[in-house]
């Protein structure tokens, strides 16, 4: 059995990551929004730290519990969310604004709402 607690904790910190984001971005209508000036480009960087962290964590989660959890919410691509992690933190300076604002726009919600469940279930 995994530490219930420490997971949930992680999760918690997801959320509060995703969170973040959205309200980073809710202006972002574009990907220029982001590269088309300074205070843009900081809210990219910020974002692009959130989803390291976000990565992290959700690798952190399969390890602690041997692949067990993330399993049950098959309606997410966690193998994209671990995958983008390496992406931004390895290639950061080769980052693409389009791709960023389209995971925003298109990913938050729906991996938001599944954390959400996961809180909810492990409580």
């Amino acid at each position: 059995m995994f530490d219930k607690e420490l997971v949930l904790s992680i999760l918690l910190q997801i959320e509060e990551a995703l969170v973040k984001i959205k309200n980073r971005s809710v202006t972002a209508d574009s990907a220029a929004f982001f590269t088309d000036s300074p205070q843009g480009m900081e809210k990219l960087d910020s974002i692009c730290m959130l989803f390291i962290a976000i990565g992290e964590s959700v690798k952190k989660i399969d390890k602690i519990t041997e692949g067990r959890v993330l399993k049950k919410y098959s309606a997410i691509d966690w193998i994209g969310v671990k995958g983008f992690r390496d992406i931004v933190a390895h290639h950061y300076f080769d980052i693409d604004a389009e791709q960023v604002h389209w995971i925003i726009k298109n990913h938050i919600d729906p991996l938001l709402r599944t954390i959400r469940q996961m809180i909810k279930d492990l409580e």
